[in-house]
């Protein structure tokens, strides 16, 4: 399946900068497949580590971190000769040897010649704090669950990807487009965009296949709490991550320590959030007093929404069957806000945006999200039914006059001067159309 991040990679091949890669994100998003791939394709071998299947490997970085003894010694555990002009070193679950991750420095440092990748679920909180972390010696690139342009091109959509990607314009599509493209959407909200879902899915189109799989998932993250913190730890990072679900289910989504366990404080479950923060399984929002340039410099982190990184697994937590969510039942109607917004959070994180913030204005009104394009601030509305009211957008707009307020929903694209429509399967590219059909 094609994964955007791929450009990513062929430019890091490419850079005159390179040094050794990283790719990061949670578990099961595709890191291990997306580089396989990469080496498969762009190079005549591929030298495969993998430190979770392998590790008697960690013996060979204990021993010397010379990259000389390294290669020699790595080549003979590949069975071939590694060669820096046609061999890519792919370090999967890198984050099982911390040695392994020190030794990025010494190919940074003394073997720039040798092109190297690595994988890893749970580096940010897998690697004790005695080991050295090689800090400006490698590249990063984030990994982050297929986004719905992914998933159509997946399902060989390549029509429907271009009326959304091709666009001159806010004119509204042809309504069997905008309409087509509902229906992939809806179903997309259920599947969401993890890649061993998506590709049962298009295989066999049984959705209860595709439950099976997010409960499996699930549980595999579950077991990781457990594998990479302590026992008090684990539990209190299994209270935040269930809790989730019904935070977002509320009308005010801003999250509160006392719907974890009555009488919560801060204290008890920060550390707890970071690390679900550092493992790539949630998204943060952070709430922002006033809209001004940094934004992280107006925000307050005290005050935040969670979402989790994926609709699917959402749905599954929930156990919400494909026909509650597709067409929508007024058992829906509850989570349907907190399904959209999770949507256009992920929209966004997986596209330009790597930290999203959002507005509130003494209860009166919310903005969901603001966004900075070139040095603009806009604020995002989402809806996720068709009313037209925007009272949030009207008071935002008088109070700060931005160049254009922008509302999400799943209505066909329109403008009307400085406000417009985009509908919520155009998430990804609001960016890419603001700098394209407002140029600076």
């Amino acid at each position: 399946m094609k994964r955007h991040l791929y450009e990513a990679l062929i430019a890091w091949k490419n850079s005159s900068r390179r040094k050794p890669l990283l790719v990061q994100g949670a578990r099961q998003v595709g890191k291990t497949y997306l580089l396989k791939e990469f080496g498969h394709q762009e190079y005549k071998n591929l030298a495969y580590f993998n430190f979770e299947q392998e590790p008697d490997l960690e013996q060979i970085f204990n021993q010397s971190m010379n990259v000389s003894y390294l290669i020699s010694n790595l080549s003979a555990f590949f069975g071939h000769q590694i060669s820096p002009q046609d061999t890519l070193i792919f370090f999967d679950e890198i984050q099982a040897s911390p040695k392994a991750v020190t030794s990025l420095k010494y190919f940074c440092e003394d073997a720039k010649q040798f092109q190297v990748v690595a994988a890893g679920s749970l580096l940010g909180v897998s690697i004790t704090r005695n080991t050295s972390f090689p800090v400006g010696k490698v590249n990063f690139l984030m990994l982050y669950p297929m986004n719905f342009i992914e998933y159509l091109e997946a399902t060989g959509e390549k029509m429907l990807v271009k009326a959304i990607t091709e666009k001159h314009n806010f004119e509204p599509l042809p309504d069997f487009l905008h309409n087509r493209l509902l229906h992939f959407y809806k179903f997309y909200l259920y599947l969401g965009g993890m890649p061993e879902v998506v590709q049962h899915y298009l295989n066999d189109q049984d959705v209860s296949i595709v439950r099976d799989i997010q409960k499996e998932i699930l549980l595999a993250y579950e077991r990781d709490f457990s594998k990479y913190t302590t026992k008090t730890e684990a539990i209190r990072i299994s209270e935040i991550w269930q809790s989730i679900p019904m935070q977002l289910a509320k009308e005010n989504k801003k999250f509160k320590y006392s719907d974890v366990a009555k009488g919560s404080r801060a204290s008890r479950f920060e550390s707890s959030i970071e690390w679900l923060r550092k493992t790539g399984l949630i998204n943060p929002t952070y709430h922002i007093k006033v809209p001004k340039f940094p934004m992280s410099a107006y925000s307050e982190q005290d005050k935040f929404k969670i979402y989790l990184l994926d609709t699917g697994l959402l749905g599954a937590m929930l156990d919400l069957d494909s026909q509650t969510i597709a067409f929508p039942t007024k058992l829906f109607d509850e989570f349907k806000g907190a399904f959209v917004e999770n949507f256009v959070a992920n929209e966004l994180t997986s596209g330009d945006f790597n930290k999203l913030f959002y507005w509130t204005s003494k209860h009166s009104a919310e903005i969901d999200f603001l966004v900075e394009i070139n040095q603009r601030i806009y604020p995002l509305e989402v809806k996720s039914g068709l009313s037209r009211k925007g009272k949030s957008l009207q008071i935002y707009n008088e109070k700060y006059k931005p160049e254009k307020i922008v509302r999400i929903s799943p209505r066909n694209f329109t403008q009307d001067q400085n406000f417009i429509n985009v509908p919520l399967y155009a998430t990804s590219q609001i960016a890419h159309y603001m700098r394209k059909f407002h140029k600076f």
